[in-house]
């Protein structure tokens, strides 16, 4: 697989089939627009499949599982083990996001991609995809994170995944991560491509004090100052400051864009990767949904960038897919109305009409 001929394959999403959803929802037999972002997400889903009839019964969650050479600054509460007890707990159906993905009918694949361990014992619940490309980063203080050649291999792991789930029929999709001191990673990534100071950028985490806030927001000061990426080249910067996690997760982005397949965000962190993604190639916002808005400081901030809305506002910041689990049963719940409900027409009353009001001008 060769990266730049996967992205040249890219194309917008149909804006015939968008238009024909928009009229479909204008005859469903409710007040118009009135499921505000969840009505945008279906009609978005209509462009990227092509066809005003959605389809989105088969789904499935790719939890990109890997650890960070940064942790040794300290700038995370638990240790670098954490990763691989979760990464294991996640092919066991015990974690918080397989509970909830259990509810949501979906498909949890969790995928060892940089874990530094070797991962044994592992459950049968969900079987651990091995696509390990090295044990961890490393420190990106001291040193880059990882070669362009091995971020490009993770790119393109990344879309290799989705290329097997659009072979078995999937249609939709959600992204999750787990490894301990990504937040610090995403967080230097966002303040590189959006430009801006990492101080800014930077938050708690998994419930840093005030002083480890502080050595946190210090380490990716100088960090970004040390390697100075290229905000211009994505593959630069997650290579400087990224993490394994990051690149495959901004793989299977591409990757939905290059087979049609809608991918859901969950936090900063996938967020962080499809900015990545989205400075490569720029079309595949239109085939990424927003989930909800990330406590962390860089969460708003990058889907503002990348111009999409999250129907979710809660605080959430647990990761791991969580905040896309509970975003699938209300798209689900939106797809059937849309698919389903009766039409003005069906039972003979008078459609709405849509009025130009000054809060549209």
């Amino acid at each position: 697989m060769k990266l730049e001929e996967e992205i040249s394959r890219i194309r917008p999403i149909s804006q015939e089939a968008r238009g024909r959803a928009r009229q479909r929802w204008s005859h469903v037999a409710k007040p118009l627009n009135s499921l505000g972002v969840l009505e945008e997400d279906v009609v978005k889903i209509a462009g990227i499949q092509r066809q005003e009839r959605v389809c989105i019964h088969k789904k499935a969650l790719v939890i990109m599982c890997a650890d960070n050479g940064v942790v040794a600054e300290g700038v995370t509460q638990t240790g670098q083990e954490v990763t691989a007890v979760v990464t294991k707990n996640f092919t066991r159906g015990q974690s918080c996001v397989c509970i909830m993905a259990r509810q949501a009918g979906v498909q949890v694949i969790p995928v060892d991609i940089g874990v530094a361990s070797d991962l044994e014992d592992c459950g049968s619940i969900y079987p651990l995809v091995q696509r390990k490309i090295a044990y961890g980063t490393r420190n990106f203080l001291r040193e880059q994170a990882m070669t362009r050649q091995e971020t490009i291999k993770a790119l393109e792991t990344g879309i290799s995944i989705v290329k097997e789930l659009k072979e078995k029929g999937c249609h939709l999709l959600a992204v999750g991560e787990m490894g301990i001191g990504n937040t610090t990673t995403s967080a230097a990534v966002a303040s590189v491509l959006l430009e801006a100071e990492p101080s800014l950028m930077t938050g708690r985490g998994a419930g840093l004090s005030d002083e480890g806030l502080a050595r946190k927001r210090k380490v990716i000061e100088e960090a970004v100052s040390f390697h100075r990426p290229d905000k211009e080249d994505a593959i630069d910067v997650l290579s400087k400051v990224g993490g394994f996690d990051l690149a495959g997760l901004a793989g299977v982005c591409l990757g939905g864009a290059i087979y049609r397949i809608p991918v859901i965000l969950d936090g900063v962190i996938t967020a962080a990767a499809a900015l990545a993604a989205w400075k490569l190639c720029p079309d595949i916002t239109g085939y990424l949904l927003a989930s909800h808005v990330s406590a962390e400081p860089a969460g708003s901030l990058i889907l503002e960038k990348l111009g999409l809305k999250a129907p979710i506002q809660g605080g959430l910041c647990l990761g791991e897919g969580t905040g896309a689990m509970a975003f699938v049963p209300m798209l689900s719940m939106a797809a059937d109305i849309y698919l389903h409900m009766s039409t003005f027409q069906d039972m003979d009353i008078q459609e709405y009409e849509e009025f130009l009001t000054s809060e549209s001008i």
